[in-house]
């Protein structure tokens, strides 16, 4: 299996305590992948790992087919999306500042920014002139949009999802789930999508990974996991 990421006997402790420990996993490469828990099983402290937020206390991670680096990790980063719940927008900036942010950073012209800018808002079912707004001008669904968009500008190769839908709406989270699909699909993004509620994993995932006990209790292709589950 092509892999996006691997994890061989991972573990990670805060102040003495694990989160988990011996995890090891491979996770397929343009693929959408949930890893679904309770609360407080990792979910999260994975992602961080995975994004270099946080280091790994034993074993060895591989991301994007090499280690994580020790130094410049900002470009480490800039190959990686990352949105979560509640969007975290710069709420002094406006919807097309948050989305072009990184891209100022890097440089690009303002032909590619309005380029790109124009197809993510295209993917997402977004009117142009939302871009003028500022984060509270916009409902919660359309704040979550603008931080995907964020996420993709860069056109990163892997996308980190931490619970990103789980306050919207359920209406306006179908909505927003078929936008998702259209611009996962259009990018070849690989995903890691961390959520709780088993329905949305089964919706949006090809590959599912339940968490729990500070260990991964079962992994695999999303519809053979559900058909027989290990507990």
């Amino acid at each position: 299996m092509d892999e996006c990421v691997r994890l061989d006997n991972v573990g990670k402790q805060f102040g003495g305590q694990w989160v988990f420990r011996h995890v090891s996993l491979t996770l397929p490469t343009r693929q959408t992948t949930a890893i679904v828990g309770a609360s407080g099983c990792g979910k999260t402290t994975l992602l961080q790992l995975i994004n270099g937020l946080v280091r790994l206390d034993e074993g060895d991670l591989s991301v994007l087919n090499a280690p994580i680096p020790e130094t410049d990790l900002p470009a480490f980063r800039r190959k990686i999306g990352y949105a979560v719940q509640g969007a975290g927008l710069f709420p002094h900036l406006t919807v097309q500042q948050n989305i072009d942010l990184t891209a100022r950073l890097e440089g690009w012209s303002e032909s590619e920014i309005r380029n790109r800018v124009a197809g993510l808002f295209e993917l997402m079912g977004m009117d142009w002139a939302l871009g003028a707004r500022y984060p509270y001008q916009l409902s919660g669904g359309k704040q979550q949009r603008v931080g995907l968009c964020r996420a993709m500008m860069l056109q990163p190769p892997l996308l980190l999802l931490d619970e990103p839908f789980s306050a919207i709406d359920p209406i306006t989270r179908e909505e927003i789930y078929g936008h998702f699909e259209a611009l996962r699909q259009q990018e070849s993004v690989s995903t890691l999508l961390v959520t709780h509620d088993l329905r949305e994993a089964v919706r949006l995932s090809q590959f599912l990974v339940f968490m729990g006990d500070g260990q991964i209790l079962q992994h695999g292709e999303t519809g053979a996991e559900v058909e027989a589950p290990a507990t």
